[in-house]
């Protein structure tokens, strides 16, 4: 087994936080990976993306070549187009349909879902609403990370629990925001018929 994701958003957004999740979700179900990543401006609002690579065997490189992404995992839709060169024919895409609007020439987003929906595996949600219905705005990563669970090659149990691990020195009520987000994100993509 070998599963290579990209994932994308831009600084702020918590990405590197998703790949923390998944990296020891991994390890302790005894897989290797290998991750890459690319941040953006040291300011919030820059492009980040980050290259991980599951494998049970030997992984010989860091970077996922053209093609080959069995996952597009982004916290921001504009940001999920740049990495389309990436995806597999039968790849899936899992997207957030809330833009970060911070360039005065943002494409109309009604465009950039047309492109993302005609991927034929794909997840478009209002990241955005659901994590305030969980508890907090800041907890879309988790909500991401929940819809691309159905799909990643390690438990749910495994990925909750690190997403305790990540949150628990910021106390029990945001552990229970960042799970209950993850959950609401993991409904959202199962109601898509996933």
């Amino acid at each position: 087994m070998k599963y290579d994701i990209i994932l994308a958003g831009v600084g702020g957004q918590g990405i590197l936080s998703i790949a923390f999740v998944i990296d020891n979700a991994a390890l302790e179900e005894g897989l290797n990976f290998k991750q890459a990543e690319v941040h953006g401006m040291s300011q919030r609002g820059g492009a980040v993306q980050s290259h991980l690579r599951l494998s049970v065997g030997q992984i010989y490189s860091d970077l996922i070549p053209l093609g080959q992404a069995d996952m597009i995992l982004s916290v921001e839709p504009l940001e999920t187009l740049r990495y389309f060169e990436y995806l597999k024919p039968d790849g899936a895409v899992i997207s957030s349909s809330t833009p970060y609007q911070n360039i005065s020439d943002y494409p109309v987003l009604e465009e950039i879902y047309r492109e993302i929906r005609k991927v034929p595996v794909h997840v478009l949600i209002d990241s955005e609403k659901i994590a305030r219905e969980a508890g907090s705005v800041r907890a879309q990563n988790m909500v991401m990370l929940g819809a691309a669970s159905l799909f990643l090659p390690v438990k749910e149990e495994s990925l909750k629990k690190y997403i305790q691990v990540l949150f628990e020195r910021r106390g029990p009520q945001i552990v229970q925001v960042n799970l209950k987000a993850f959950d609401l994100g993991r409904e959202a993509a199962r109601a898509r018929g996933l």
